[in-house]
């Protein structure tokens, strides 16, 4: 079992697009969609979902208005300001949900036992069915934290399902940027597939994302989408990824197919044959002899 990751320093180059078509080309793949703040890999494979369960990545104070005396106790140890008074309610205090950082010192010195520090729910994992294959995907509540536990509880459920029925790749749609979830994305993945585009911003988050995986030591292949709108930025990230050790899959010209196959609920090797798919194709292969 082999496990690709599809990451982009950036958003908007096109990895959903390509991580779809590449589960219409892999076999027998498990689909893991760990865009978790933005999952989107859903409107192009259209999942059907079998089990879904509540995601809970830390706690939450909640006062208990009964057994609040309102010695203000609370205010005085929170050191984010998530403790609110406001004399015209009871109790007078009141926890900001937003603004509690789920640390539990004031349930700690809270002398009455009035402040409730019970797990809260963050966000829900969900296990579906496809045409290509089982998914894995997640939504995170708004203005939720703890977005990288939720990557690494959608990594796991995928290996299970794919150690379970025998399934020869887990491919994983991550995050953009470098952060939390792309970190949780990454770590102890057989490959990393880095999408980027040609412009000064993709050229610059590339550079991020490349020593983020040396960091982590995770071999990583670079594809270049959109080469066409700028072939003198396209010859930069070809020379700065081999300099780097990384080798480039391949290069995807600009084409509105991508666009239209989406509006169709497909991907793009499902929606057209001509240059496009075959570049894909082109660079699919390389991302299986890379692995």
């Amino acid at each position: 079992m082999k496990e690709i990751v599809i990451i982009s320093g950036k958003g908007g180059t096109g990895k959903t697009s390509i991580v779809g078509a590449f589960a219409c080309l892999a076999d027998r793949p498990v689909l893991a969609d760990c865009d978790v703040d933005a999952a989107d890999l859903y409107l192009i494979l259209e999942p059907q979902i079998l089990r879904q369960e509540d995601f809970s990545g830390g706690k939450q104070a909640q006062i208990i208005s009964g057994k609040c005396t309102g010695c203000g106790i609370c205010m005085d140890v929170c050191r984010f300001s998530a403790v609110k008074k406001d004399n015209t309610l009871k109790p007078a205090y009141t926890i900001d949900g937003i603004a509690c950082e789920g640390c539990g010192v004031c349930s700690w010195f809270c002398p009455e036992k009035a402040i409730d520090f019970s797990p809260a729910i963050n966000g829900k994992l969900f296990v579906s069915k496809t045409r290509v294959g089982p998914m894995v995907h997640a939504k995170l509540g708004i203005a939720e934290e703890n977005s990288g536990k939720l990557v690494t509880l959608v990594r796991k459920e995928a290996k299970k399902i794919a150690e379970k029925d025998g399934h020869p790749y887990i491919i994983v749609d991550g995050s953009p940027g470098i952060g939390c979830p792309v970190i949780a994305s990454i770590t102890g993945a057989d490959l990393i597939v880095i999408v980027t585009e040609p412009t000064i911003s993709g050229e610059h988050d590339l550079d991020r994302v490349i020593q983020l995986s040396h960091h982590f030591n995770v071999p990583a292949v670079v594809c270049i989408n959109k080469y066409d709108i700028n072939q003198e930025v396209t010859n930069k990230i070809i020379e700065r990824s081999l300099s780097s050790g990384i080798k480039v899959a391949g290069k995807i010209r600009y084409d509105n197919a991508f666009s239209k196959a989406q509006i169709m609920k497909s991907s793009v090797i499902e929606y057209t044959g001509g240059f496009v798919a075959q570049e894909i194709k082109s660079v699919w292969r390389n991302v299986i002899y890379a692995l």
